[in-house]
């Protein structure tokens, strides 16, 4: 399996997961954004699209907060277009960032709320300063996935000082054990 890694606002630093990930996951590669600091939903859709047409091995999508949002948008595209390249065989979705709550990324609003064409589950931390557990429920229930709950991990980000998190390799292991080899 291949791994796709989808970062947030700011790109992920070396102390993020996802950089752990990115270096310990076998035959990761990461999404590398034009603009990290002033996104723009249409460019970030885009240079996933971009990104997942160069792939041609089966791939989970991972990603992390408006990286979240950003695969969710180019999965309900790639539906309505034809359908998502069946090589991408899940994403696995951290902390998304509620879009339509926080003014910072307001022009990623609305969140699309419709059932994912792919095996796909949500990851949330019970004290996310830009999510609630409960918009996390919504998001998953909406998007007819499964829920994680990860503990008080804060925002799973730098700042949550998780090294590899090892938590989120167990529940990577189990969504591909479950959904998406099943």
């Amino acid at each position: 399996m291949n791994y796709l890694i989808v970062p947030g606002l700011n790109n992920s630093g070396p102390k993020h997961w996802q950089s752990f990930w990115e270096k310990s996951l076998p035959n990761a590669t990461r999404v590398i954004q034009r603009c990290w600091d002033h996104p723009e939903k249409a460019d970030w859709v885009e240079t996933l699209d971009k990104c997942i047409q160069q792939l041609n091995a089966d791939t989970i999508l991972v990603a992390h907060s408006l990286g979240v949002c950003t695969t969710v948008n180019y999965l309900l595209k790639a539906k309505s277009q034809g359908g998502v390249p069946p090589y991408i065989k899940g994403a696995f979705l951290v902390s998304p960032s509620d879009v339509d709550n926080v003014e910072l990324i307001g022009n990623f609003a609305p969140m699309p709320l419709e059932k994912l064409p792919i095996p796909a589950c949500v990851v949330a931390s019970e004290n996310d300063p830009f999510v609630s557990m409960e918009r996390s429920e919504f998001f998953a229930s909406a998007w007819g996935v499964k829920l994680f709950n990860a503990g008080a991990l804060g925002h799973i980000n730098s700042d949550s000082d998780l090294g590899e998190w090892e938590q989120g390799r167990k529940f990577l292991a189990e969504f591909e054990s479950t959904e998406v080899l099943k």
